[in-house]
């Protein structure tokens, strides 16, 4: 990049920087996203960047290739019904293992080789995420009952960056496994978050999923529920649209869903006029300025 383009992307970054600085913006990073081959290390470049620019991220990370592979390489098979990990006793054991042991920790150590600023927590730590079972033919699949975002607050206050693996607990104890996309949209109501942004592995909503062209650049919730009824939103999809539904419904600015496989995605979406993946808000609103 030449010295013209770079202060040309300055300039146009400049005002969403200004506009969210001391905002929390959430962000969930799924195991799809979790491209090999520097992924984790970019995403890690992108967080730091909005830290350093005064915006206050948030990381809620999913896992779910990692724990299939690990369920393979043990002999057992993955079970799915309408995007949900069906979850005996020891598949939630393996669970918890993937998401607390490695890839919290792998996705926090990438943050703080940047300097001491990211702060891995659990979904049972400090009363986070309280859960309720989701349908006992799933076996331990939690529903998000409440969060409790104190601890969040305080990490926060204390300039860190929180990152949250999505294992809650009931008022028994018992712990769940949660879909990581309905804990990103309920932790960004907690916090009064200004944005919950969702990485993935497409590059946001399709009116027809086999066509790349047919990317939705922005709707609103009513439009968005228009798609799910007549079919064109299913599948695995839905846990992340009704994620998004349930935080623009309640207090958040605006949800988006992007590609993470696609390098600074997170930065290319937040700072720039255009945007680029689907971005959903509650009511229409002027298209540009995104942000």
């Amino acid at each position: 990049m030449n010295p013209s383009d770079t202060t040309e992307v300055l300039v146009q970054a400049l005002p969403y920087i200004q506009r969210f600085r001391n905002k929390i913006v959430v962000v969930k990073y799924g195991g799809n996203a979790m491209a090999p081959g520097g992924g984790a290390a970019q995403f890690a470049e992108d967080i730091v960047l909005m830290h350093s620019v005064g915006l206050k991220p948030v990381v809620v990370h999913g896992g779910g290739p990692q724990i299939t592979d690990l369920m393979k390489r043990l002999g057992k098979q993955a079970e799915f019904r309408n995007g949900l990990r069906v979850t005996d006793a020891e598949s939630l054991e393996i669970t918890r293992m993937v998401l607390v042991g490695k890839v919290n920790r792998e996705l926090v150590s990438d943050i703080n080789r940047h300097g001491p600023l990211a702060v891995g927590v659990s979904g049972e730590d400090a009363g986070l995420i309280t859960a309720t079972q989701h349908d006992p033919e799933l076996g331990f699949v939690g529903d998000v009952a409440s969060v409790n975002p104190s601890i969040l607050h305080r990490l926060l206050e204390q300039d860190m960056i929180p990152v949250i693996a999505t294992i809650g607990v009931d008022e028994a104890g018992q712990a769940y496994n949660i879909n990581a996309d309905t804990v990103a949209g309920a932790v960004a109501v907690a916090l009064d978050a200004e944005k919950v942004v969702f990485l993935t592995d497409i590059e946001g909503l399709r009116r027809d999923v086999s066509d790349e062209a047919s990317l939705i650049s922005q709707i609103t919730a009513a439009e968005l529920r228009l798609l799910i009824e007549d079919g064109t939103v299913a599948s695995g999809m839905i846990p992340k649209v009704e994620a998004c539904l349930h935080a623009v419904e309640a207090n958040v600015r605006s949800a988006h869903l992007i590609d993470g496989r696609r390098d600074h995605v997170l930065l290319l979406e937040l700072f720039t006029d255009t945007g680029i993946g689907t971005m959903i808000t509650r009511y229409p609103e002027p298209a540009p300025p995104r942000g």
